[in-house]
Formats: structure tokens, sequence, C-alpha cells
């Protein structure tokens, strides 16, 4: 016996129209969004790391500003991290292995930021490990995103892209207000040990991607295949 809510038919529409700007709420597109939350929210620890790099390492502006540059370096090699998940599937899967991954070097990163860091050395080190487990898990979220606007109608075009910039601001928004909050109220190191526990969200929503390298594989032979027959269609209306 089947129990629902009353009006629970009309929700799932409303929902799909209004919050999901007519994307189906599909696990995939739901592993996305999260994704995209932990990259804003991710900016919880920003003014933590700013105090903790001024205050408890003692560093200059210059030697701030200098290890801030080597963070950045993953972002400037993010296209290769686009290669090497579609050119190496690790047992089959060219997304979610590396997804897990990034989680995990995210939460390591922070972890080792609030326990064992007491060095400049050994800052630049943790930040430059935390800045490629975004830039990581970025490329891979947006190859997904990719790949599920290729699907979109005309009219739809460009819908997925404002729900991820918008599910990236609500986690900036909630950054706005509690990274100083927190901060008034624990160490650096504590509001490290807080942020650690995000990037473990995207190696939990990894398991809801089920693309393998065998789907993409069958996609495309299937693309070709209607390739063809649509060939075959049009040269034998040609000559008949």
């Amino acid at each position: 016996m089947t129990i629902s809510l009353p009006g629970s038919s009309k929700l799932k529409p409303f929902l799909t129209e209004k919050l999901f700007f007519g994307n189906e709420p599909t696990p995939e597109l739901i592993a996305i969004l999260l994704v995209y939350f932990v990259q804003g929210i991710l900016g919880l620890a920003r003014l933590a790391v700013s105090f903790f790099l001024k205050d408890e390492l003692a560093l200059s502006p210059a030697q701030v500003s200098a290890l801030m540059g080597v963070a950045a370096l993953p972002w400037m090699v993010k296209p290769l991290f686009g290669f090497i998940s579609d050119g190496l599937p690790v047992f089959g899967y060219r997304r979610r292995p590396y997804l897990i991954f990034s989680g995990f070097l995210g939460t390591g990163s922070w972890m080792v930021l609030a326990t064992v860091v007491h060095t400049a050395w050994a800052a630049t080190l943790a930040i430059a490990l935390g800045s490629l487990s975004v830039a990581l898990s970025d490329v891979i979220v947006d190859s997904l995103v990719v790949e599920r606007a290729r699907a979109e109608e005309v009219k739809d075009a460009g819908s997925l892209q404002s729900l991820t910039w918008g599910a990236s601001a609500v986690g900036g928004l909630i950054t706005a207000y509690f990274s100083g909050f927190l901060l008034q109220h624990f160490s650096n190191r504590t509001v490290f040990e807080i942020t650690a526990m995000f990037p473990l969200i995207v190696s939990g929503v990894a398991w809801l991607s089920h693309r393998s390298m065998y789907s993409y594989v069958r996609l495309s032979i299937d693309r070709m295949y209607s390739y063809v027959r649509l060939s075959i269609d049009r040269c034998t209306a040609t000559y008949v």
C-alpha cells in the first residue's frame, strides 16, 4: 500500500520548474550542485588563513603574497586535470575516483593545517594541496555540467550554468556571515578543523555520479550509429 502526501504530485513539478530552473533533480544533478556549494563554503576559512599566516607564523605581506601565488598554481594547470581524467579512467570511471580523491585531499590538507603546520613552508604545501583539491573537483564537475548542457534545448540553454553558480553563491553567502563569527569564538586551527569536514561531502556525493567509461563508449557508439543512419536516410531520400 503506497502512502503519498497531499499535493506531492504537484510539489515535484513546482520545485523542478522554480527551484531547479526546469532541470530534473536527479541524483547526479544534486551531486553537481553540492560540489559547487562546497566550493563556495570553503571560503569559511579564508579569514582564518589570513590571521594564521600573519599572527601565528609572523609572515610579512610579501611572504603571504608569495605563498598565495604558489597556492594558485593548481588553477593555472587546471586543463591538465581534465586531460588526465579523460585519458586515465580508474576502474572504468572517469569522474568518480577523481572526485573522491579530491575530497579526501581537501580534508587532509585542512587537517594538516589545523594540527602540524608550524612553518611557512609547511603552510605553503598544505594550502597548495587544498587549492589542488578544489581545482581538481572543479574541472571534473565542470565537465559534467558541459555534458549535461549539450542535451539542453535551446530555450533552456544556460539554466544549468545559472543553477551551479547559484549553488556556489549560497555557499559564499554562508561564508560571508560565519567566517567572522567562527573566528570570534574559536581559534584559527579550530576553524580549519571545521572547514575540513566539507570536502568529505565531495567524496560522498561522487557515488551519485554513476557514469562509467563504458557508458561513454556506448553513448559515442549510439551517436555514431544515429549519424550514419541519418546520413543514409538523407541519401536515400535524395536519390529516390
